[in-house]
């Protein structure tokens, strides 16, 4: 999970378990260390080659933009399998639609108000649940 907000990143891990996905969720509140983890000491990628990974993204970070990120992710050899859902306030159709055109696989926003956020957080739980994410070995 790629996430500035503490809040809403707790928020979200709480309605992913609830939904009884138990795989290890790594936070991450920058690109910058989200994009080390992911693409490893060396930059290649490799060694995230054969790892199951679903990355929650936010488009508004403070190091750069999620765009950014997913544009990376999707580019690489390693990565571009891992299935992306990118949560974030930003409705406009064109960041949306370039957001698909890059890879990402659904495309979640976040509502302003705290309830409306937490219902489509608990809708995302929901569907991790009937995804079945597979463990990783």
């Amino acid at each position: 999970m790629i996430e500035d907000d503490e809040g809403h990143a707790r928020l979200i891990e709480k309605n992913i378990r609830r939904a009884g996905v138990t795989n290890e969720i790594l936070s991450f509140a920058d690109g910058t260390s989200a994009l080390a983890h992911l693409f490893g000491a060396d930059g290649s990628g490799a060694s995230s080659a054969g790892r199951s990974h679903l990355i929650l993204l936010d488009l508004n970070l403070p190091d750069m933009t999620g765009i950014d990120i997913l544009a990376r992710i999707k580019a690489n050899e390693h990565l571009r399998r891992s299935p992306v859902i990118v949560l974030t306030t930003t409705d406009d159709q064109s960041e949306i639609q370039r957001c698909y055109d890059l890879g990402a696989n659904v495309y979640i926003t976040k509502p302003l108000n705290y309830e409306s956020f937490a219902n489509a957080i608990r809708q995302l739980g929901l569907f991790l649940a009937v995804m079945q994410i597979p463990e990783v070995d």
